[in-house]
C-alpha cells in the first residue's frame, strides 16, 4: 500500500515568522475580542461594487520585525491593525502552515504565527492610520462566544477555543 500524501519539503521552501493577538475587552458581563476585516482589494475598487462581498474576520497579526520579539510584534500589529493598545497575558500558541503567495513569485511559504492572549487597555476600535487600509478594511469588536464561528481559518478559531480555555481557568484574567 503506498501512502497518498506528499511530503512537503521545509528545507527549500521560504519561512515567515509573524506573531498575533486575541485582545480581551469586558463589556457588560461578556467578552469581546478585536478583528479585522482583511482588505481583499484596493479601496476605490470596493466602492465602486454594488454589492457587498462577504466579509471575512481575522485576528491581527503581521511578519515579527529584525530585533523585536513575538510578542511586542503582537503589541504591535495589534496597533497597526486596530487602533487599540494591550498588554500581555500569556502566549496562547503557535499555528503553522503553507500557503502560495498570490502575488509576485508564487513561491511556496512555510509560516509559523505565534498568538498572544492580550487584554484590552485603551483606544477605539478602527482607529486606524490611512495607510493601513491598504491591509485593513475594517476592525471591531465581536463577542468572544461567537468568535469561534466567525473566524475564517481554521488555526485562529482553535487559538480562540485556547482563550476560552484559558479564562475559564483563570477567570481573575
Amino acid at each position: 500500500m503506498t501512502n497518498s500524501l506528499v511530503p512537503v519539503k521545509f528545507e527549500s521552501m521560504l519561512r515567515e515568522i509573524s506573531a498575533g493577538g486575541v485582545v480581551l475587552h469586558k463589556q457588560g458581563a461578556d467578552w469581546s475580542i478585536a478583528v479585522i476585516e482583511p482588505q481583499k482589494e484596493p479601496a476605490e475598487k470596493a466602492s465602486a461594487r454594488k454589492s457587498a462581498p462577504k466579509a471575512i474576520f481575522a485576528l491581527p497579526k503581521g511578519l515579527v520585525d529584525p530585533g523585536e520579539k513575538p510578542d511586542q510584534t503582537a503589541i504591535r500589529e495589534v496597533y497597526e491593525e486596530t487602533g487599540i493598545t494591550a498588554l500581555p497575558i500569556t502566549k496562547l500558541g503557535d499555528i503553522k502552515y503553507v500557503y502560495v503567495r498570490s502575488w509576485g513569485d508564487g513561491q511556496r511559504v512555510f509560516k509559523i504565527v505565534s498568538f498572544y492572549l492580550l487584554r484590552y487597555q485603551s483606544g477605539s476600535i478602527d482607529d486606524i492610520a490611512p495607510e493601513m487600509r491598504i491591509e485593513v478594511r475594517r476592525a471591531s469588536w465581536i463577542p468572544m462566544n461567537e468568535a469561534a464561528k466567525k473566524l475564517a481559518y481554521r488555526g485562529e478559531r482553535d487559538i480562540i477555543r485556547r482563550a476560552q480555555e484559558y479564562l475559564e481557568q483563570h477567570p481573575e484574567a
